[in-house]
């Protein structure tokens, strides 16, 4: 039976399992893998800054921190969704003009779509392609969230300053109460982490995985 979720004036709510849904957003082949193509679209520079210590830090810290959340929603039994980077298109003529103008372009089908091994979906849980910033903008997850019966959202992965935020926003302002996972989610400096995490602060409820790990153990 599925649980009442009343109206609130606080965002500091404990997760529900059967009125909630975790979305890992774009940790996919693209750019969680060292072979994915965001790498080889920098310059040397840029890629030697960015392209080690990221990867490095996905593989060490984020990545498992994201398995055992993905494993604890799963046996909470919470709906477990992904969104990636990926045009409607092989040739991307679909995507967005900022994706256009930065030349982000994952051709539909492509290896570089697919989300990355560590955390790769089980069974029929939903795969969402985007290709904008914010998957409210260029997908149906509401609809979807919506006939799922979801008011909560959990949401982890990259780039936390980016297409993290851009959710977080847009599920706040279309009434859905949501929790950053912030150890689960990633950017390319400490300081834009933080700065991020202080940014959003005021349209999530912010926890660690291990405080959701607890929250959720039977």
């Amino acid at each position: 039976m599925t649980s009442p979720f009343l109206s609130t004036t606080s965002r500091d709510i404990k997760i529900v399992p059967d009125r909630a849904a975790l979305l890992f957003i774009d940790v996919q082949n693209f750019s969680c893998h060292a072979d994915g193509a965001e790498w080889s679209q920098m310059d040397e520079a840029e890629q030697a800054e960015k392209k080690g210590p990221f990867l490095r830090l996905m593989s060490e810290e984020v990545l498992p921190k994201m398995q055992l959340v993905q494993s604890a929603c799963r046996a909470a039994g919470i709906e477990v969704m992904y969104t990636t980077i990926e045009s409607l298109t092989k040739d991307g003529r679909d995507r967005s003009l900022d994706y256009k103008i930065t030349g982000f372009n994952v051709p539909k089908g492509s290896w570089d779509g697919r989300v990355v091994d560590e955390i790769a979906p089980q069974g029929d849980e939903i795969v969402l392609p985007k290709s904008s910033s914010s998957v409210f903008v260029s997908t149906h997850i509401d609809y979807v969230l919506r006939n799922l019966a979801v008011q909560q959202l959990i949401i982890s992965g990259v780039l936390t300053d980016q297409c993290v935020e851009s959710a977080i926003r847009d599920a706040c302002d279309l009434g859905y109460l949501v929790t950053q996972v912030t150890d689960a989610c990633a950017t390319f400096s400490d300081d834009r982490q933080a700065a991020s995490l202080r940014a959003i602060s005021g349209y999530c409820r912010q926890i660690t995985a291990a405080d959701l790990i607890e929250e959720l153990a039977p």
